[in-house]
């Protein structure tokens, strides 16, 4: 079989929410995984419009296996005081590919810059809590192509190596595709690439 590697992250399961109230005022936390910068606005655009009134929609988000692409956004909060404390908690559950927005609705008294990353803080801790934290393989899906000819050996290869294929085509041009864990793809390239008459291309990352 194919050999294990480091290219594992944490992320969410799915979309989940908190509310944390505190003075009065309201804090709505979504936490949603992603995949991409992409992916952010339109996240964004739809909390925006469930919560057209708030004046707040303050964010942050991480991506990569490095966990190096990342942003907060205070939306107009006292500098530091939202985007960060949401940024930490990302960083101190260790996820990654992952976007929270919290809402503020102001309660009529006022918090302090002190409260305000407490309120932040402790709404995207929530936000996250409330979700199913999750352990994911970065794969590569690539294409097959061969002649029917070559039909043994190629699927000879896949069951000696447990991989699975989807959205095959028998006919004299086959074609196969495969998701590969994204640690063994040059290997998986080279070796499969390596009998006469397959051609492997490299599709995408996810």
């Amino acid at each position: 079989m194919l050999e294990a590697a480091s290219d594992t992250y944490r992320t969410l399961k799915s979309k989940s929410e908190s509310l944390y109230k505190v003075k009065g005022s309201k804090h709505f936390g979504y936490a949603f995984p992603i995949y991409s910068i992409d992916d952010v606005k339109p996240l964004l655009d739809e909390v925006k419009k469930e919560h057209h009134t708030a004046r707040h929609h303050c964010y942050a988000y991480r991506l990569g296996l490095e966990k190096d692409v990342f942003r907060a956004n205070d939306d107009g909060e006292p500098s530091g005081t939202a985007g960060k404390p949401i940024l930490g908690q990302i960083q101190s559950f260790d996820l990654t590919n992952i976007f929270i927005v919290v809402v503020r609705y102001f309660g009529g008294t006022k918090l302090g810059v002190g409260g305000l990353i407490d309120a932040y803080r402790t709404s995207a801790k929530e936000a996250i809590e409330a979700g199913t934290i999750i352990e994911r393989q970065v794969k590569s899906s690539y294409s097959v192509t061969f002649g029917y000819e070559q039909m043994g050996e190629v699927m000879n290869y896949l069951k000696n190596q447990n991989i699975e294929f989807y959205n095959n085509v028998f006919e004299s041009q086959c074609t196969l595709q495969v998701d590969i864990r994204n640690a063994d793809g040059q290997r998986f390239e080279n070796e499969l690439g390596s009998i006469y008459g397959v051609e492997v291309e490299f599709m995408r990352t996810a």
